[in-house]
């Protein structure tokens, strides 16, 4: 079977939305989908699970989407609204009695060592306990029955990873989130993809994120099926901002789901 499920657990930047101390519109909004957390999506194949980033508020995502199965990790960079829910992936392990695949780059592994040492240097027999089998990232491979094709993307003086998963030969969904923008290499390597998930954190232009403007520029050069914005900030309504999006473009909101590859 080709398709893909997801779930956005979060699609919020850095601070999530309502920002601490603010009283703007946005954050004052009873909208929920104005309602962000840090971002982080699920998916799911048929036979396996996995999840791209563990956003502070993971457990509290996992909890509030009911995820019972994580099969593997995916790590688009190791800044902290990416990470520090990392830990709580040790319940997964415990349930399943087993190890944690964690996908990343190699400087990603090394942030992630960094902030979780025990972790990576200290293994545990017991169950109740984040155990980890690290991949380095080092080309395409295979998690389950889907081939994901990483890419490298301009974060201010970082390198995150943008992700593009094919199954049976069918480019389903890329996923570019922290970007400053998106090099030809990535262009080319999504062109056509059935879903493009992108960073556009707001209108204004931003030195390490897109903004609509570029982020809108950038999906056109992939001519997706379809575009879904992530990473978005406390600037950005919901209902405002997608009455102005042309046809194709949507805004992302935590709890959204959608179904990719349905032939």
């Amino acid at each position: 079977m080709a398709s893909l499920d997801l779930t956005f657990l979060g699609t919020g930047t850095s601070q999530g939305v309502p920002v601490i101390g603010c009283d703007c519109p946005v954050c004052r909004s009873s909208d929920p989908r104005d309602q962000r957390t840090r971002t982080s999506l699920l998916i799911k194949a048929p036979e396996c699970h996995f999840v791209i980033d563990t956003a502070p508020e993971f457990r509290i995502q996992c909890l509030r989407e009911r995820v019972i199965r994580l099969d593997a990790a995916l790590m688009t960079h190791a800044h902290t609204d990416h990470i520090m829910g990392f830990d709580d992936m040790r319940r997964f392990c415990e349930m399943e009695d087993r190890e944690m695949p964690i996908y990343a780059s190699k400087a990603t592994m090394e942030g992630l060592r960094a902030t979780f040492r025990y972790a990576f240097d200290e293994p545990q027999p017991w169950k109740n306990y984040l155990r980890l089998a690290p991949e380095v990232i080092r080309g395409p491979f295979q998690v389950g029955e889907t081939t994901i094709v990483p890419v490298d993307l301009p974060h201010g003086k970082f390198t995150t990873t943008g992700f593009i998963f094919l199954r049976e030969g069918r480019k389903l969904l890329a996923y570019f989130t922290d970007c400053a923008d998106v090099p030809p290499s990535a262009l080319d390597a999504a062109y056509g993809v059935e879903i493009l998930v992108l960073d556009a954190l707001r209108d204004r232009p931003h030195p390490t994120h897109m903004n609509f403007e570029r982020a809108i520029e950038v999906s056109r050069s992939i001519a997706p099926g379809n575009t879904w914005f992530i990473h978005l900030c406390h600037e950005v309504s919901h209902a405002a901002k997608q009455q102005e999006l042309p046809l194709g473009f949507h805004l992302a909101y935590d709890g959204l789901k959608l179904r990719v590859g349905v032939s």
